[in-house]
């Protein structure tokens, strides 16, 4: 007679998937590929600032991660480092996705632990969206354009399409505040291990964390207004993503000086990137 499994069966399999999905996140090579992955989101922040620099100086080009995927994609060896940097990507999505399950152990606080569970969830799908962007990237041999237009047009084309970006556009601008205020008060600190770290490199991990967190978290904000602006025009390409954003700010009063200064500032955040592959608590 053939057995039916059972709920206690159930369970024990889903206990077991669980300890195999976190040995295998918390793996050397696994968390050695989330540190490639980690460097590898400086290397794309690096491209973006001299990118959003050129574009303050009047030049073109697309001043987001795409821009940045495809100017790799053009050099000769390009597409082999997209595949590099897919392979860190992917372990980056891993790792974040079993920290937002089971970690953060060392956090006391149960609200913060919850917070940083949150915020590890959606860095996973946001790693896991540049996984996808590089790979189609390395396979194409260019990068695409347009997709936060097509975004914003499809959730416009929604029932309460407008309301709907309204509110993610407050979301939006929210994150960036958030990001920027935890840039100022360094909070990014709190998930690095600097006990090897000598006095020159903390000072350059907290300034660098300290710029590169509050530039990032101005182009976020002003790319959340954006959406806003889309729902009430009912103009998508008014929200087409990082480069709308960032193209934005040139247009205003000392644009181009506000402009290089959000370009540096997000190079900045590419090497605090670099620091933080090295100190971050990969566990």
């Amino acid at each position: 007679m053939v057995r039916t499994p059972d709920s206690t069966d159930v369970s024990r399999a889903g206990r077991r998937a669980g300890r195999g999905a976190r040995d295998v996140a918390h793996s050397t090579p696994v968390r050695v590929a989330a540190r490639v992955g980690i460097a590898a989101n400086g290397v794309l922040h690096l491209l973006i600032g001299w990118l959003a620099v050129q574009v303050a100086l009047g030049s073109g080009g697309q001043a987001d991660q795409n821009g940045a995927l495809g100017a790799i994609a053009a050099e000769p060896t390009g597409r082999v480092f997209l595949w590099v940097l897919v392979v860190g990507f992917a372990a980056v999505v891993l790792w974040r996705t079993v920290s937002a399950i089971w970690g953060f152990g060392y956090v006391g606080d149960r609200t913060t632990q919850l917070t940083k569970r949150v915020v590890s969830a959606g860095q996973a799908v946001v790693y896991a969206a540049l996984a996808v962007a590089a790979a189609t990237t390395a396979l194409s041999g260019r990068a695409s354009s347009g997709g936060g237009g097509r975004a914003t047009a499809g959730l416009l084309g929604l029932p309460g399409g407008q309301v709907l970006t309204v509110l993610v556009g407050l979301g939006v601008l929210v994150g960036g505040g958030v990001m920027a205020w935890s840039g100022w008060q360094k909070k990014f600190t709190e998930d690095q291990d600097l006990s090897g770290a000598d006095s020159r490199l903390r000072r350059i991990n907290a300034r660098t964390g300290q710029v590169g967190f509050i530039a990032k978290g101005v182009a976020i904000g002003v790319l959340g207004i954006l959406l806003g602006v889309a729902a009430l025009t009912f103009d998508p390409q008014r929200a087409n993503g990082l480069d709308s954003a960032l193209k934005t700010l040139r247009e205003q009063p000392f644009g181009v000086f506000l402009l290089v200064a959000v370009g540096v500032g997000i190079a900045c955040y590419g090497v605090f990137c670099f620091l933080d592959a090295r100190y971050h608590r990969v566990t």
